[in-house]
């Protein structure tokens, strides 16, 4: 039988009461990032800066877009592929969607191998996620060099209102460079996983302690952030 006296009940014992009890309770979650590593601490901060700047740009977009007078172009028509004698609108902006989030597949598997320091598998998901989002990015600069053979500029735009040019441009080239950033950082991450880099604890650049692939995590987590701002993007700036 279970002795449940007070001096048998830590947690009981242990919660001071009132105020002094709720204080203890919300300054407790600082204990739990004190073992968290310098590495995942500053992604972290900076996912939430960068969070603020793409927000700031969407709520910018979408208080140009609702308080112009000059009608918004249609973005089915301005983003549509001509096959086969047909416009098929968005359906360029469907593909590049579609592998985005498939990178963002890959690269969940790349840090659960990694979790098991399987080198080969995580460096070649690593690879695989990086040829994804280079293959976003060279599908953004089709869609970039269709619309200025259209007459789109930063500056003016000949389907509607002119703002449409440079919001357009800003927040998907913003985007963009953060996809470019990301592949150069993902094939960096994985010539080190596949050199044994990780296993060995070699000295350099973005090597973490002896048998620890953070490095893949933290990439993972960047990585996601992309995606997720681009399903933003996606619904604000093209479906709307």
């Amino acid at each position: 039988m279970v002795d449940t006296t007070p001096e048998h009940a830590p947690h009981a014992a242990s919660r001071l009461p009132g105020l002094r009890g709720i204080a203890a309770d919300w300054s407790s979650d600082q204990r739990a990032f004190k073992n968290v590593s310098w590495g995942k601490a500053m992604i972290w901060i900076f996912l939430l800066s960068d969070t603020f700047i793409f927000g700031c740009f969407l709520l910018g977009y979408m208080t140009v877009r609702m308080s112009t007078t000059v009608p918004w172009p249609n973005t089915a028509e301005i983003f549509a592929l001509h096959i086969a004698g047909r416009e098929v609108p968005l359906l360029l902006i469907a593909i590049m969607t579609f592998v985005l989030i498939s990178s963002s597949g890959t690269m969940a598997m790349a840090v659960n191998f990694g979790y098991r320091q399987d080198r080969r598998k995580t460096a070649a998901l690593m690879i695989a996620t990086a040829l994804l989002g280079a293959t976003f990015v060279g599908m953004q600069a089709f869609e970039w060099t269709e619309l200025i053979m259209k007459g789109v500029r930063p500056w003016s735009n000949p389907f509607g209102a002119a703002q449409f040019g440079p919001a357009f441009f800003m927040i998907t080239g913003f985007h963009g460079t953060h996809v470019t950033i990301g592949v150069i950082f993902l094939l960096i991450i994985a010539r080190k996983v596949l050199r044994g880099d990780f296993d060995r604890g070699a000295p350099g650049f973005f090597t973490s302690r002896r048998g620890r692939y953070e490095n893949v995590e933290i990439m993972g987590l960047y990585w996601h952030f992309v995606d997720l701002v681009w399903v933003f993007i996606f619904a604000f700036f093209y479906l709307w």
